[in-house]
């Protein structure tokens, strides 16, 4: 959990961060998560992350952090991970007591206690019986901006309903990460914002509005559950009084609604029209701003956080710096100085060789294993070094190009 304090000339005046492992050693998580034992279940305590605020704020008072001067607060969520508030939990968190901390005043408000994340995989018959619900893969892309995905938080809700309809009827709200993280400001439920509500295949992107064929698809009465949407930089009211009690806060704080994490790249990069951004990290993402979207199998379309009236387009590809990586050590003895000179001592276009490295099963398409095609397209087991290397690199790039020229 990261925090950042900007003046008005965007000034850094004051950063730190909350280390879910190191520092909530008590929740047992590795890199924040619990990988269960089916390998396909990946969820984060609840708790933890309210913890992990309490903890980041003390951090800010006894460092002496004048908390009276922020006027306006808003942040990001890991994109689909979901969070299930029990019957009567409004009330608990409208009269949290500022003696304690909040995660004290909390613990009993969550009817499913380990929260599915964006990395759980488990929801494979969920997503096919969404498809088949609404007409097909295609069909669920032009109406959500993405074919049916295990990590989507519909997909999630549907699972929950299925092996626990009793935890879902206890369930009275349903909040994304952003938009939980943005409650536990407000004290009171924050409203899923348009662009974190397209990453859940449930979202109308073109009309802004819940898709009811898709609910209906994933569990009853759900709408209600979910709340209106509104625009990613919706002011939705003043700070709790909680905080204001607590540490100082100004009354007047105004909370702005959260975002994801992929829609907030977008608007802190100051994307514009036209404009491609590419995060080279383990897994690489690409995203861009639109007009004119074109659905498609592969990819995603979100609502763009900075106009309510564009769109951006977002490809994820699992096999990012780790396959660099490999390649690196193969073919450069581990040294990135070495792979730099062996790609620029061959020429663009590897004289016809073309290459496609996926170590990992990709996301976009999905595919596995190394595919080496020399000149004449016949398929060979190797290539020299400096060839390998420009491969890799090129058909990495040529395959962002590809899939984004197809989603417009």
């Amino acid at each position: 959990l990261k925090v950042i304090a900007i003046d008005e000339q965007l000034k850094v005046i004051y950063e730190d961060n909350v280390h879910f492992d190191k520092d909530l050693p008590e929740f047992k998580t590795q890199g924040g998560v619990h990988i269960h034992s089916d390998r396909l279940t990946v969820t984060s305590p609840v708790l933890m992350w309210v913890k992990a605020l309490d903890m980041i704020l003390e951090k800010m008072k006894s460092s002496g952090f004048n908390f009276s001067q922020v006027r306006a607060l808003s942040g990001a969520g890991q994109q689909h991970g979901s969070v299930y508030w029990k019957k009567g939990s409004i009330q608990i968190l409208k009269n949290a007591s500022s003696e304690l901390p909040l995660h004290q005043s909390l613990k009993a408000c969550f009817s499913v206690s380990n929260s599915p994340i964006w990395m759980d995989s488990s929801t494979a018959s969920q997503c096919s019986a969404l498809e088949k619900a609404v007409g097909g893969a295609q069909q669920l892309a032009s109406i959500t901006g993405s074919r049916a995905y295990e990590r989507f938080t519909g997909n999630q809700i549907a699972k929950i309903y299925s092996q626990n309809p009793e935890v879902y009827m206890q369930t009275e709200r349903i909040s994304l990460v952003s938009s939980f993280a943005s409650s536990l400001f407000l004290g009171a439920y924050a409203p899923i914002d348009y662009s974190d509500g397209s990453g859940m295949n449930l979202l109308q992107i073109w009309e802004k509005v819940w898709s009811v064929s898709c609910l209906d698809a994933c569990a009853p009465g759900l709408e209600e559950k979910l709340g209106c949407p509104v625009p990613s930089h919706s002011v939705l009211g003043p700070i709790s009084p909680y905080y204001s009690q607590r540490y100082g806060f100004s009354p007047d704080c105004k909370i702005v609604a959260f975002t994801g994490d992929n829609p907030a790249s977008l608007a802190g990069m100051r994307l514009q029209e036209g404009d491609i951004a590419i995060s080279l990290g383990t897994s690489d993402t690409l995203f861009l701003w639109l007009q004119e979207p074109a659905p498609a199998l592969e990819g995603h379309i979100l609502c763009n956080p900075v106009d309510s009236q564009t769109y951006m387009a977002l490809l994820c590809f699992k096999n990012g710096s780790l396959m660099r990586e490999r390649i690196r050590d193969d073919c450069a003895s581990g040294s990135w100085d070495e792979f730099s000179k062996a790609l620029s001592s061959t020429v663009a276009g590897n004289n016809g060789n073309l290459g496609f490295y996926f170590d990992v099963m990709e996301i976009t398409p999905e595919a596995v294993g190394i595919h080496r095609f020399n000149r004449d397209n016949e398929k060979v087991s190797d290539f020299p070094k400096e060839v390998e290397v420009r491969a890799l690199i090129e058909g990495q790039f040529m395959a962002k190009r590809i899939h984004a020229e197809k989603l417009g």
